[in-house]
């Protein structure tokens, strides 16, 4: 299918399902209750999901919804981001935006404040207000070609001066169920912009839906399946390539479903979300190398493991100070042992002073 009929299908099911729900759009998924409460009926009703990326949001964060649909997940996560930190969620379909932004007042009263933006936008395009550029056209009409010369200026001016998402403003990148909507030959631009997007350390974690093999022709095909979540699935091993390509590092699979949410002409379809990290190369935590004072060590269980930038790390082996810098990382700190190498701290720990020698008087030990 070309990038128009991709959309069309998807704009004109997705259009629908905002006003009556449609159950084969989505996987089963347990949502923390508390945070169901504030949130109006219809929200969850018309929720279209396959996992829970706002389960891994934080406090404080800024947090970006790809493809956010009725609001459900970016409603969430502003109670878990509390009043100090921003949600924006970004669609491209109407009625879904519609239905969230008649829904975004009620929430704000129930928690008390309002951190929740909703931006009209492709998701794989993230510098262009689709809202902005609708007012423009209503100003400038396009019918002839100076009219699209003046377009094309405007576009490229927006791009440069006021991007929708600006460069490194993001600290989580969230989305559920909706990268496998865009098309194929857009999905590199999709990462592209994720990475461009989160600040350096900023986190990816993407729930979608995932296949065992590549899907077929003709099944890409099939407005229907396109629409339904299918026919754009990545291949497992793919998706987690397309994190590595786009320049992630510290890739894992944080959720697999076990059985298949939906088998076609016998390719097992199933959820997945994925945890990613835009590379910080300017943090290096407090006391990384051994220069410091402390060395780091591969715990195991494996006999070594290699990182996404390449580097080795060999069980029980001191790290360089390179790769005790690249250890500290948050995302994989916990594998590794942390000691002290300095000598007069040695020197100092074993320098008991008399008050806690074990003998005393003619008494021995």
């Amino acid at each position: 299918m070309s990038s128009m009929n991709v959309e069309a299908a998807v704009r004109e099911r997705y259009a629908q399902a905002a006003h009556e729900r449609e159950a084969e759009l989505c996987c089963p998924v347990d949502y923390d209750a508390k945070y169901l409460k504030v949130i109006p009926q219809e929200v969850i009703d018309r929720d279209y999901g396959c996992g829970d990326p706002s389960k891994y949001v934080r406090p404080g964060e800024t947090v970006l919804d790809l493809g956010s649909g009725g609001g459900k997940i970016c409603f969430i996560a502003s109670q878990v981001v509390g009043e100090e930190g921003h949600v924006i969620g970004v669609d491209m379909n109407d009625d879904m935006l519609a239905l969230a932004r008649e829904s975004q007042p009620k929430v704000a009263e129930a928690i008390g404040y309002d951190n929740v933006t909703f931006r009209k936008g492709k998701i794989q395009d993230l510098a262009i207000d689709r809202d902005e550029v609708q007012q423009y056209l209503k100003q400038h009409p396009v019918t002839d070609d100076a009219g699209l010369r003046a377009l094309e200026a405007y576009l490229a001016e927006q791009r440069r001066e006021s991007p929708m998402i600006d460069d490194e403003t993001i600290d989580v990148v969230v989305s559920n169920c909706v990268l496998n909507l865009v098309d194929a030959d857009e999905k590199e631009l999709l990462f592209d912009e994720i990475f461009r997007v989160l600040r350096p350390g900023g986190r990816a974690v993407i729930s979608d839906i995932v296949c065992d093999e590549d899907v077929p022709e003709a099944m890409q095909a099939d407005p229907e399946l396109w629409s339904g979540c299918i026919s754009g699935a990545y291949k497992l091993s793919a998706f987690l390539e397309a994190f590595e390509n786009a320049g992630f590092e510290d890739i894992q699979i944080a959720v697999l479903q076990t059985e298949p949410w939906r088998v076609v002409e016998g390719i097992a379809f199933r959820s997945m979300t994925v945890i990613a990290t835009r590379p910080d190369e300017d943090a290096i935590q407090s006391g990384a190398g051994s220069a410091s004072g402390y060395q780091r060590v591969y715990r195991g269980p494996f006999k070594y493991v290699c990182d996404d930038a390449g580097r080795m790390y060999t069980r029980g082996e001191v790290c360089t100070d390179e790769l005790a810098e690249a250890a500290s990382r948050e995302t994989i700190a916990d594998h590794f042992a942390v000691y002290s190498s300095d000598e007069d701290a040695q020197r100092k720990s074993f320098s008991l002073p008399t008050a806690t020698d074990c003998c005393s008087g003619d008494s021995c030990c």
